[in-house]
């Protein structure tokens, strides 16, 4: 009898495809390099210590995420909540990468997994300064395959659709949503305006 805590998962799902396997690429090409200088907006996963993962948004200007030749991407850290989670992972575990990067109105979104360093290099910081400051550390990310998944679940999830978009009022801001998890004394939700305390959140 067979376990549904743990199934044979090969009774479960065909194979698949030949073109799925084939459409892997150890380094970036035409396609993946536009789609990069596209993009304004990346998910980036990280594994660390002790089996941690994180998953963390990134996000700027089309083409925030820089690139270096065909194997290499540059990604540069902006003021965030300085938690660290992933810049922790890439420094102290096993510098294993995936990036899944969006481009609004495409249904198609790309993967791209490499192993990556930090670095605090005076060059590279004057280098990749976005909204007239440079970062505080770029990721140095070398690629080791990429490859573009299918839109199915962003038609799916109509995430580009207009008539899918909420409401914003349908959720508290994010100033009350931290002042009611934290409970710590923070500004009234009213009074987080100013963009030095929203970095913190």
């Amino acid at each position: 009898m067979s376990d549904p805590t743990n199934p044979d998962l090969a009774a479960i799902y065909p194979p698949p495809n030949e073109r799925v396997i084939a459409k892997v690429r150890p380094s970036l090409d035409a396609h993946s390099r536009k789609f990069i200088a596209m993009s304004p907006f990346c998910v980036i996963a990280t594994s660390g210590t002790e089996g941690s993962v994180d998953a963390s948004p990134r996000g700027g200007h089309p083409g925030f995420v820089h690139i270096d030749g065909d194997r290499r991407l540059l990604l540069p850290d902006r003021p965030g909540n300085n938690r660290l989670d992933t810049l922790r992972n890439v420094s102290d575990g096993s510098g294993q990468v995936q990036l899944i990067f969006f481009v609004p109105g495409i249904n198609e979104t790309l993967r791209v997994g490499g192993t990556a360093s930090l670095s605090t290099s005076p060059e590279l910081l004057a280098r990749l300064q976005e909204f007239g400051k440079p970062p505080r550390s770029v990721l140095v990310i070398e690629v080791q395959e990429i490859y573009f998944h299918c839109g199915k679940a962003i038609m799916r999830s109509k995430l580009w659709s207009a008539e899918a978009q909420v409401p914003r009022s349908a959720m508290p801001s994010i100033g009350e949503i931290i002042h009611d998890q934290t409970a710590l004394g923070t500004p009234e939700p009213q009074e987080v305006t100013d963009a030095r305390w929203r970095d913190q959140l």
